[in-house]
């Protein structure tokens, strides 16, 4: 292996006192015992991160929904498949619980076989049916089932939907219409969990009025890692590579680590373009020398220059055969608790959401990624408590950006302003632009401020939703999509179409920014061709509404992208993802005045960007600027909460927490935060 340089990283140090893996006498850990508090409340959100043990939390209140509080039945439903494991039969009373358990074999419809609009919905009807209490489902699953039989028939059942983030206000969100309609109801049980509540594409998950309906329980990532038995650091770095990332992913992969390695999708800049087998093929001879394949659990066994044998699962390989045996191997229980069952994972779209490998020591992703929601889950995956496991990464590989040093700097302390943001289960939203055609019939929508002059029905007008930070603006001759699929692009997959656009070798030697470039080719006849290849199944009216709408999309970032890098210089043609990337996503921490960059260092051809360490201090100092910004106290009001703060901290010795269940403490917590952010205003004048 070749000498490896130092990766840029802020570093996330940890108390490890164990308090978060500890068990009261009913064997709840901090976190469920805070959640079980709150079993009584018919709107439940719990936001807490991966392996804070929500899945045990949900059977604990669940049983007691069943038990105590009336309920018939209790339905649970995951995103995937795959996550219906999490709710298999557990012996509650094992560790002093007063039940178990219990989901019958034809109840977790997660593993029967068919699809979810098929017998699993038959299934559904049959259980709510049936004597039993206790069904597993997928989303989709439950939205067929609710709307092949309505509301009615979950009347005095509890909902239980996990991976709650996948829920959106957005009318065009199934789930999060079906939802928003049991609320209104109000005759059904509602707990939401969620390691991550926010989406990343700037709708909220629920709406302002719905989300009030709900009594939150919040445990952030800090409190977890924090009262961890084994795990002590948290690494966060950036390295910034130049050329092809196969030729330096020996920098970053240090052999000795349990890796999970997310590869480039095949359309992304960093992607070598010579196929995904082929980059996973050139990662393990980046490593060693390729011995063969386990004939058992279909691991690829590579042997490094001192002699070891690495096993190496890959999940990139698609052929059914290999890539169930894989699977199989990963997730057999027999070996949950081995170490050594496995040295690295290489994956592309999967070992996300809802992956367990306890071992996990690096999240090695590579290729910016513009979702703040999948950061947050890859973390997620090397955050697992584990016997000797004292340290963790999470290293994002990216191409270094063709942009002036300063644009990278600001847009690097951006992103990690959001990420400390989102491990403190704060929402980190963007505005969010709804394209509309400009005609005769044209008027006001509700809920949008068009601005002093109101809606000008002569004019192409822009209005802005407060609530959902949704911008309507107003485009004459603009074609509008015609097919479901085609307004869910429009709606939801532009970003990605202006990405396979600005990455598009063409458009790129074109020179996306060359003044001397026919505008035309670039936005009619390369982005028609980009949406043709992404979508052929779309007919020609509906391939060209998503290509005017991506247009009209990118038009408007590039303005707004002069405006926000104030003369920041981009190269022409260059690689400018992160920074659009944390335009997207950090627009509201960009007002947060916090400087998590400490210097500037020389990295190989490129640079590192070396962060401050991110301790106790510094993510609570992230909390109380984001709870200052939040509240909508007056100076008086804060000034009164932080006086009592004080007595608060003479009688308990220590300062209210922005955290507490206790409603009056956080208040509390909440006037501290505000006279710290006018104190730190007053000082920048």
């Amino acid at each position: 292996m070749t000498q490896k340089k130092p990766v840029p990283s802020v570093s996330v140090n940890y108390a490890s006192n164990g308090n978060s893996t500890k068990a009261n006498e009913m064997g709840m850990r901090a976190m469920q015992e805070r959640a079980y508090e709150k079993r009584g409340e018919q709107f439940l959100l719990i936001k807490s991160p991966p392996a804070s043990g929500k899945s045990r939390a949900l059977m604990f209140i669940a049983l007691d929904k069943l038990h105590n509080q009336g309920l018939k039945k209790a339905i649970i439903v995951v995103p995937e498949k795959s996550i219906g494991s999490s709710f298999n039969n557990e012996p509650l009373t094992k560790y002093g619980f007063w039940a178990d358990w219990e989901v019958a074999p034809q109840w977790n419809l997660c593993n029967a076989p068919g699809d979810d609009n098929g017998g699993k919905v038959n299934s559904v009807k049959a259980f709510l049916e049936s004597a039993d209490r206790v069904l597993v489902c997928t989303h989709a699953t439950f939205r067929f089932a609710l709307e092949r039989f309505g509301l009615a028939v979950f009347d005095d059942c509890l909902i239980a939907v996990d991976e709650f983030h996948h829920v959106s206000a957005s009318e065009d969100n199934i789930l999060g219409a079906n939802i928003s309609q049991l609320i209104a109801r109000e005759k059904a049980h509602i707990v939401a969990m969620t390691g991550s509540y926010f989406r990343g594409d700037a709708i909220p998950v629920l709406s302002a009025q719905d989300e009030e309906k709900f009594e939150s329980v919040t445990y952030t990532y800090y409190e977890q890692l924090n009262g961890y038995e084994y795990l002590k650091r948290l690494d966060i770095g950036y390295y910034f590579y130049s050329g092809s990332y196969i030729d330096e992913i020996a920098d970053v992969l240090d052999p000795d680590l349990k890796t999970i390695i997310h590869i480039p999708n095949v359309n992304a800049r960093e992607s070598t373009k010579r196929g995904k087998t082929t980059e996973v093929s050139e990662i393990m001879d980046a490593l060693g020398s390729w011995k063969g394949k386990d004939p058992i659990t279909g691991f690829d066994l590579v042997e490094l220059p001192d002699g070891r044998l690495l096993k190496v699962a890959d999940l990139v390989d698609d052929g059914p055969e290999r890539h169930s045996k894989v699977l199989t191997a990963l997730k057999d229980p027999a070996h949950k608790d081995d170490r050594d069952h496995v040295d690295i994972i290489i994956a592309l779209g999967m070992a996300k959401e809802g992956f367990d490998w306890i071992w996990c020591e690096h999240a090695l992703t590579v290729g910016y990624r513009s979702s703040l929601t999948e950061i947050i889950q890859i973390i997620g995956r090397a955050t697992r408590d584990a016997k000797g496991k004292t340290h963790t990464r999470f290293t994002n590989f990216i191409a270094e950006p063709d942009a002036a040093e300063d644009a990278v700097t600001d847009a690097v302390n951006d992103t990690l302003k959001a990420i400390a943001a989102s491990l403190l289960m704060e929402q980190v939203l963007a505005p969010k632009f709804n394209f509309t055609p400009k005609s005769t019939g044209s008027g006001p929508i509700e809920g949008f401020d068009y601005g002093a002059g109101g809606y000008d029905p002569k004019k192409e007008n822009v209005g802005f939703n407060q609530q959902t930070g949704q911008f309507q603006i107003e485009i004459k001759g603009l074609v509008e999509p015609k097919s479901k699929e085609a307004t869910r692009i429009c709606q939801e997959d532009l970003n990605e179409v202006i990405a396979a656009f600005v990455q598009d070798k063409t458009a790129l030697e074109r020179g996306l920014f060359d003044s001397e470039a026919v505008p035309e080719e670039l936005t009619q006849v390369r982005m028609g061709k980009i949406v043709k290849d992404k979508y052929p199944d779309l007919d020609e009216e509906d391939q060209e509404a998503v290509r005017q709408h991506a247009v009209a999309a990118l038009n408007l970032t590039q303005q707004a992208k002069k405006i926000l890098n104030a003369g920041a210089e981009l190269q022409p043609g260059g690689n400018t993802a992160l920074i659009d990337g944390v335009r997207k996503f950090t627009m509201d921490v960009r007002d947060l005045d916090i400087d998590l960059i400490d210097r500037i260092n020389p990295f190989g051809e490129a640079y590192a960007i070396l962060a401050k360490a991110m301790t106790e201090d510094s993510l609570k100092q992230v909390q109380a600027v984001i709870a200052g910004k939040k509240s909508p106290l007056t100076l008086d009001e804060a000034r009164d909460l932080a006086k009592r703060a004080l007595k608060f901290k003479l009688e308990r010795g220590r300062l209210p927490s922005l955290t507490s269940p206790d409603p009056w403490e956080k208040k509390m917590a909440e006037g501290i935060a505000f006279m710290a952010r006018m104190k730190a205003e007053a000082a920048n004048g």
